[in-house]
């Protein structure tokens, strides 16, 4: 088997209330994020795989940018390429409109399918289920598009998966200003590039990505009373932000606040005399400083 076909399975999706555009993708080839997903906010996702052709990528998403539907720009990136029949690729365009393209050469199970605003396809796949699986666990998911699409791809692992096993997997959704302080519109992009888990541990940064900046919900703010305080004071102590608990409100938020910007979480920093539940859950689970 040629070392440049990337057994994989993929969905690229759109959540029009969100305006979100994405992709993820589950393989056994090291480091899948960097070749399959490309996307852009407010014009949409490609996924290349199989014998992957990675200007599919750039030249979709410049088609796409033109105005050109799901359908069309998948007939311009195949239409001229003499190893089509070899290639995979799933496309959203700006409206969420889908479409998927098999090569008859992709080494079995491979296939796609479409729904509303998703394409899921895969290549050497134990079974055509790991893409219908895939599709329908889409389709009933609710929530952020992230969300949505790693539950997507843990369904097609499920399923079947890769008949190869598995190695990588990655996650990119973008967005209008989504990004870090609203200067960029990626929205998600994580990458697990060599592990024997690789959705499981894609799923487990993610989470990470949502404490570290997602914003904090009216529902987790937690006003810090004395017990609250003797509590948090515990683990600055446990964790060497202070040396005693019995300190006087200067001293504690003073350490507090190192913790916080020591640990990342300055999007979840709250007026003095309030704590982010989500802050709190995490300091409980962390262990001592060496």
């Amino acid at each position: 088997m040629n070392n440049q076909i990337i057994a994989t399975f993929s969905i690229a999706a759109y959540d029009p209330d969100r305006e979100e555009w994405g992709l993820a993708v589950q393989s056994k080839f090291l480091g899948v994020g960097s070749v399959v997903p490309w996307a852009k906010a407010g014009v949409g996702a490609v996924a290349t795989q199989a014998f992957a052709n990675p200007a599919y990528g750039p030249d979709g998403l410049k088609l796409l940018e033109e105005g050109l539907p799901a359908e069309e720009v998948i007939k311009r990136l195949t239409d001229d390429d003499l190893q089509k029949e070899d290639r995979q690729v799933g496309v959203i365009d700006s409206s969420g409109r889908a479409a998927t393209f098999t090569g008859k050469d992709c080494y079995d199970w491979a296939g796609g399918i479409t729904g509303k605003h998703y394409a899921a396809q895969g290549n050497i796949l134990v079974n055509e289920e790991t893409v219908t699986d895939m599709g329908n666990a889409f389709e009933k998911s609710e929530g952020p598009l992230a969300d949505r699409l790693i539950r997507a791809i843990q369904a097609a692992q499920e399923a079947g998966g890769d008949s190869r096993g598995k190695q990588s997997a990655a996650i990119l959704v973008v967005k209008d200003q989504a990004g870090y302080g609203g200067l960029s519109d990626i929205a998600v992009d994580l990458r697990v590039d060599d592990h024997p888990e690789p959705i499981k541990e894609l799923e487990r940064i993610y989470r990470l990505h949502q404490l570290y900046f997602g914003e904090t919900k009216e529902e987790d703010i937690q006003l810090i009373d004395e017990d609250v305080k003797r509590e948090m004071a515990g683990h600055l102590v446990r964790l060497g932000y202070l040396e005693s608990k019995e300190v006087d409100d200067k001293v504690f938020y003073e350490s507090y606040t190192t913790y916080l910007h020591t640990e990342n979480f300055e999007g979840r920093e709250l007026d003095q005399g309030k704590v982010d539940r989500k802050v709190l859950d995490f300091m409980k689970s962390q262990s001592e400083k060496s």
